[in-house]
């Protein structure tokens, strides 16, 4: 879950995101060369803007586009997505899916996942979309150890990502996806902000979650500075 994010403007863009990276006139230029969000997703953006300091956990909308393209591209049968907040990366993952595709989502919030589901509702997608609520890796590990799902997005606490992994790689068919949200940290992978200052619990899981993956030859993996930084690891067969 990333960045703050308000109604979008006329047009159906928004400028707010992660991409911290790039000048904001860059970034306004990246966005507007892009497809623009409807009003469901420009409504569902507006709607957590006003949950105030949590809305920051709401993707920003030139990923949930990458996140369309993606699941468009694979055409999975089965996605599964860790950390679903008030719906937005859901689902943009939920319409894309193929005929038949199912997506399961795993929160622990019933407050923000109950957005969600009427979003669902309101774009059609319900029938395509499952929701367990509870820790994440507990749902995760009551799911049968085989190969089923195509795509997978994490996006929930940062400490346990390493955990989601593990949990995930048995579960993913050969050459399905996992993408990992929030892997930059703000850039804070590199230093934390301040001379000596103790780096944050996040900063410090996720710079070891970074350098594991990198090193695992379980998977293929490229880090793209895209919003707070996106993570692709492809399950080698």
């Amino acid at each position: 879950m990333t960045s703050r994010s308000d109604a979008p403007p006329a047009g159906g863009h928004s400028f707010h995101g992660k991409s911290g990276f790039l000048p904001p006139q860059l970034y306004r230029y990246l966005v507007t060369h892009g497809s623009p969000t409807d009003d469901i997703l420009a409504d569902l953006t507006a709607e957590t803007a006003a949950l105030g300091g949590a809305a920051g956990m709401q993707i920003p909308a030139d990923q949930g586009a990458l996140l369309t393209i993606l699941t468009a591209a694979i055409a999975p049968s089965r996605a599964i997505e860790i950390g679903t907040f008030t719906g937005y990366s859901s689902l943009c993952v939920a319409r894309a899916l193929p005929p038949g595709g199912r997506l399961l989502c795993l929160d622990v919030s019933d407050e923000w996942t109950s957005i969600a589901r009427r979003y669902w509702e309101r774009a059609g997608v319900s029938d395509r979309v499952e929701l367990r609520l509870g820790p994440a890796a507990e749902s995760l590990a009551q799911l049968p150890a085989r190969p089923t799902f195509d795509l997978a997005f994490i996006d929930a606490d940062k400490e346990a990502y390493q955990t989601y992994l593990e949990l995930l790689l048995p579960r993913l068919n050969p050459n399905g996806l996992i993408i990992v949200d929030n892997v930059l940290q703000s850039g804070r992978v590199l230093a934390e902000d301040g001379a000596g200052t103790e780096a944050s619990p996040n900063v410090v899981a996720m710079r070891a979650f970074n350098e594991a993956l990198a090193r695992d030859r379980r998977v293929q993996v490229v880090m793209l500075p895209v919003a707070d930084g996106l993570t692709l690891a492809r399950k080698l067969p």
